[in-house]
């Protein structure tokens, strides 16, 4: 940012950083930057579903792309091409800046080997948010409701036979430990951070500061996806080298899978469009992008 500013000398930027809920928790962020507690914030979407509905685009749309780097990108195009996702963080006395993607893609990590989804039949599986719906087209899987914290013991004791989580989160929470198989079934990277500023320190700043500052806040998002890519590969390794077995799905099986789903895209989409936002259109042009960038799902999402 500074670096940026002092290629005309006319600004710098006095920071004060706050992490790990030193002055908010991170599911008080939003709130925090609304009342101008922060000034800048990263707030976690996922936390938010109410009132940031928009937010849910990649969520909605599994089995698409499994790259951090493009649905960060796909996921801000749309923020800045249609108003849904910029009214709403209005709506909480912010103005948006970028979409942060932190993981590459959730999987499955299980107790006992699952490659097809007849495997997952009758199975309890811990998830959280949204993903929880992907379970709904398979006979009698049930999601249960559980944080990254509660997995491993959700799992050790056998309350859950399997978990929805991305590779890092995975090695983080030693969760080769107790689930010793991860089903490569790439659910997809899914958008959960939004870099905001409070409305009314925008308003107060200078235009070339401004400028600046969206400007960085792109280079940020690429970077932050960059680093999950990274990392993903980086825990994958770690989760074989702990005694982990990767096992790859099919294409035939995937496809079987996500079109045993309801089409949670077009109830996302629908709801938006109640809502007087363009929903379809949203949920068309997301699509395009991330098929301009070569990821085609295994299921058009389009399609009622």
């Amino acid at each position: 940012m500074n670096r940026r500013l002092a290629e005309t000398g006319n600004y710098e930027m006095v920071w004060q950083e706050n992490y790990g809920g030193s002055v908010v928790k991170p599911k008080g962020v939003l709130e925090g930057v609304q009342l101008g507690l922060g000034d800048i914030g990263i707030v976690t979407t996922i936390f938010h579903s109410s009132k940031l509905p928009s937010q849910g685009i990649a969520a909605v749309t599994p089995f698409v792309a499994a790259d951090a780097r493009a649905v960060a990108k796909a996921v801000d195009e749309i923020a800045r091409e249609y108003p849904a996702m910029q009214n709403e963080f209005a709506a909480q006395n912010q103005v948006y800046l970028a979409t942060g993607v932190v993981l590459d893609s959730y999987q499955v990590f299980s107790t006992e080997e699952v490659s097809t989804i007849s495997d997952q039949q009758g199975k309890k599986v811990a998830g959280a948010g949204m993903n929880l719906r992907y379970l709904e087209g398979i006979e009698g899987a049930a999601g249960v409701r559980g944080g990254l914290t509660d997995f491993y013991n959700m799992l050790q004791t056998g309350l859950v036979d399997a978990a929805q989580l991305w590779p890092e989160a995975a090695a983080t929470f030693k969760i080769s430990e107790v689930a010793p198989y991860m089903l490569r079934a790439d659910l997809g990277a899914v958008n959960s951070k939004t870099i905001t500023v409070n409305k009314d320190y925008w308003d107060g700043l200078p235009d070339e500061v401004k400028e600046v500052l969206q400007a960085v806040a792109i280079d940020y998002r690429d970077h932050l996806a960059g680093i999950a890519m990274d990392q993903a590969a980086e825990a994958e390794a770690a989760y074989i080298a702990a005694g982990g077995t990767i096992v790859e799905v099919t294409p035939e099986d995937r496809a079987a899978w996500a079109n045993a789903m309801p089409n949670i895209a077009q109830e996302w989409a629908a709801t938006l469009n109640d809502n007087g936002e363009a929903g379809t259109e949203m949920l068309n042009a997301y699509l395009a992008k991330l098929e301009a960038a070569g990821y085609v799902g295994a299921r058009d999402w389009s399609q009622p």
